[in-house]
């Protein structure tokens, strides 16, 4: 449920709802506006609680909150949330494009790759150090020395960095490197992963899994949230249908739905989806359209020599040629890239 506080409600009073709401062990989540305070009561069967705090001073009302996912409700926070990384806004005005390979492959690559990227008007470069691959015979990525070459190209161009922890274990690693925290699909239900995440003071990018609903995607953004974190970026990269002609089904649909059940900035993966980047661009105006916040593409100098997803990656050409166009629908909508 959510507890929302009178206008003029003191500190005292404040201070006495949330030692309430811990003694009766619940949560307190406390989500502060310019005119009101509201307090989520996360706990099982906390609405039985609700005539307790109903008689305490400060308190204006008690709304139930219905979702399952409560923080991520927009029952808890109206208003889009935004996730600030130094000057770049996700879940604002901007449509802020993350791009670069699906691995890091050597330092002098992802270096060229990042400053390509940053003149087509990309604000952060991705790239994987750890890669979750279907074949154990894959490339693995270069793990910590990745790391390093990330850090390398964010001091010379200065884009934020976003790439994925695949376990417990190294989200602190991570965390030490990126602006971003990924957590990949085949990762979305690894609720330690998630509960850990969600003790790291850096923002997520959780994205959908194959073959999962949107409630429960929204329902995995809440184990990450209810630990503390609240910067949480959903990602929609396609899930797995009967349909052969692309790797997965881009559901485009999410994204509307997401955004009138969520308050969480919501981009879309196209990369990823089609698997093929003959189609990358047509489903990144496509995702534009559909409201989305932020793209994250694939981009490679020479994809058919890349370590990883070649198929799907765009070539530097293709990239800012597919840039251009998005400025262009960008205004459409009265957004920027």
């Amino acid at each position: 449920m959510i507890i929302t506080l009178d206008r003029k409600v003191s500190s005292k009073q404040k201070e006495l709802v949330i030692r309430k709401i811990r003694e009766l062990g619940f949560q307190p989540h406390i989500s502060s506006g310019i005119q009101r305070t509201v307090i989520g009561v996360i706990g099982e069967n906390a609405i039985l609680a609700r005539e307790i705090f109903e008689a305490m001073d400060g308190v204006e009302f008690i709304t139930p909150i219905s979702q399952p996912f409560k923080l991520a409700s927009r029952d808890f926070h109206p208003k889009n949330s935004v996730v600030a990384l130094e000057d770049i806004r996700i879940g604002g005005k901007e449509i802020v494009i993350m791009a670069g390979p699906c691995a890091v492959e050597g330092e002098k690559e992802i270096l060229e790759i990042a400053e390509a990227v940053k003149k087509s008007g990309a604000r952060v470069l991705r790239g994987g150090a750890f890669k979750p691959r279907s074949s154990p015979y894959s490339f693995q990525g270069l793990g910590r020395q990745g790391l390093e070459y990330l850090r390398e190209a964010k001091k010379k161009t200065g884009l934020a960095i976003v790439t994925e922890a695949m376990e417990p274990a190294q989200l602190e690693l991570v965390a030490e490197y990126a602006d971003i925290v990924q957590i990949g699909a085949r990762n979305m239900q690894n609720f330690n992963l998630l509960q850990e995440a969600g003790k790291i003071r850096k923002p997520v990018l959780l994205k959908r899994g194959m073959s999962a609903t949107i409630k429960e995607f929204l329902m995995a953004s809440e184990y990450i949230m209810k630990e503390g974190n609240y910067d949480v970026i959903l990602c929609e990269r396609g899930i797995r249908t009967f349909e052969t002609a692309t790797r997965f089904t881009l559901d485009l649909n999410a994204v509307p739905v997401i955004k009138r059940l969520s308050h969480l900035p919501v981009i879309v993966d196209p990369s990823h989806a089609t698997g093929d980047r003959n189609y990358v661009a047509a489903m990144s105006r496509a995702a534009l359209a559909a409201g989305a916040d932020g793209l994250i593409i694939e981009v490679h100098p020479h994809p058919d020599k890349a370590f990883s997803d070649g198929p799907q990656s765009l070539n530097f050409r293709q990239f800012q040629e597919m840039m251009k166009e998005l400025k262009h629908l960008s205004s459409a909508f009265k957004r920027k890239i």
